[in-house]
């Protein structure tokens, strides 16, 4: 298996398959035995993050009833974890970027799972319930939102080109898994033993993940790294510096970066509202159908989506031609089922639009989430966790702003029309200017 470079401080000229740092080091890809081991290890901890992150709103009606919270005090706890989520996604995708994304994905890891363990033994310390629950939550975004960004930095420094669609799309399965687990054995240890055990259930479950990711996937050497670049302090030298300017004078990286904000956005607006759409338009439906199906059927099409880019780069189709073909699936077809599902008064057909809609939306990851660890390996992590905190916030805006249209209009066509502008606009802007060619060489640091 030929090596490559680990996506950082690439000499002039050369690609990352090169496998050289400025340095003189090695940091080759995966092997492909390395690859396939990583990917599963990848998978469960996504799958362990949503499980961590669900936590809280699956046991939303027991922590109300058993702290005397109303429905405006817990929707404060659950807002807590969407502001700390936002503030780390930069930082984490950053010093991802220098120091390697696994490391940072463990140490938060870690430091998530002790917290969900911990957190129904301070609750019963603690008087003050509601504003340690909130600030619980608000730390735990603070802690997961490294995770996604350094995600793309890591298979951007060691998964090869013509592999990092499928890898991204079978470890981005782990959140319809997580999501799926959570909700099923969780709900069973909720009612069995009580809110407590989902959280000992997810944050043990982590920190064993960690444990056995360190003990056979890392050296002792490897898992030193992080100490030795931490007590450096914050500063960084002048030849690692992000070259900002140059990077934004670049209508690619806009182009992923706006295409990045639409997605985003309307995913989490579709998963807001698509519970309150199916309960208010279909009141006898049965809540486990249209919470479950959707995400089942998006875990084989994000498999699917991966595997057809791969499988199309390879047999010679551009990067940029498969990229944008994801996306058009991913934004577009997925957009034309979204108006779909505002116009039908059937259940079932609500179902099969739904679970198209969100399910094409796994297309993504084989479009945009993957074109930026394209253009720009050396800092896939940081415009990652750029895009990532504008779609966050975007999302902010866009579920209230769907709301108003809900209690305005008294119709949900309204919401879908919305999903379907905002994916239109970051659609058209990745079809004009997106490209697929690195921008992030050597020589733009050397100018800096």
């Amino acid at each position: 298996m030929a090596a490559g470079g680990g996506g950082r401080n690439v000499p002039p000229g050369s690609g990352p398959r090169d496998g050289m740092r400025r340095d003189g080091g090695t940091e080759p890809y995966w092997s492909r035995p390395q690859c396939r081991v990583w990917t599963a290890m990848l998978l469960l901890g996504t799958c362990l993050l949503y499980c961590a992150r669900v936590a809280v709103p699956i046991c939303a009606v027991a922590l109300s009833s058993y702290f005397g919270w109303d429905k405006k005090q817990f929707g404060v706890v659950l807002s807590s974890f969407f502001w700390g989520y936002c503030l780390t996604q930069i930082l984490g995708g950053h010093i991802s970027d220098q120091i390697g994304g696994e490391k940072v994905l463990l140490l938060s890891a870690s430091a998530w799972g002790l917290l969900t363990v911990l957190t129904p033994l301070l609750t019963h310390i603690t008087s003050a319930h509601l504003v340690f629950m909130t600030s619980s939550r608000f730390l735990m975004g603070l802690l997961q939102g490294v995770y996604f960004p350094s995600l793309a930095s890591l298979l951007s420094q060691r998964v090869r080109e013509g592999e990092r669609a499928f890898t991204y799309s079978t470890v981005g399965t782990g959140s319809q898994f997580g999501t799926l687990l959570i909700g099923g054995a969780g709900s069973l240890l909720l009612d069995w033993y009580g809110w407590e055990s989902v959280f000992y259930f997810s944050g043990l479950l982590t920190l064993l993940w960690v444990y056995c990711t360190c003990k056979y996937l890392l050296s002792e050497k490897e898992l030193t790294i992080p100490i030795n670049y931490l007590t450096r302090g914050l500063s960084i030298p002048k030849q690692t510096k992000v070259p900002w300017k140059q990077l934004f004078r670049k209508a690619p990286i806009w182009a992923v970066i706006i295409a990045q904000l639409s997605t985003a956005s309307t995913f989490f607006t579709l998963l807001s509202w698509l519970p309150t759409f199916f309960k208010e338009t279909f009141p006898e439906s049965k809540g486990w159908v249209f919470n479950v199906v959707p995400w089942l059927v998006a875990i084989p099409t994000s498999l699917f989506s991966g595997f057809l880019s791969d499988h199309l780069i390879s047999q010679g189709y551009r990067t940029i031609t498969i990229r944008k073909f994801m996306q058009v699936i991913g934004s577009g077809v997925s957009s034309i089922f979204a108006l779909c599902l505002g116009q039908t008064s059937s259940f079932c057909k609500a179902i099969v639009f739904a679970s198209a809609s969100v399910g094409l939306q796994t297309f993504n990851h084989s479009g945009i989430s993957v074109n930026v660890q394209d253009l720009a390996p050396s800092c896939a992590g940081l415009l990652f966790g750029v895009a990532n905190t504008g779609g966050a916030l975007l999302g902010v805006v866009c579920v209230y702003l769907a709301g108003y249209l809900i209690e305005t209009t008294g119709s949900w066509i309204s919401v879908f029309n919305l999903v379907a502008a905002v994916n239109g606009i970051g659609l058209c802007t990745f079809l004009l200017f997106g490209e697929a060619q690195r921008v992030d060489t050597d020589s733009v640091y050397m100018d800096l």
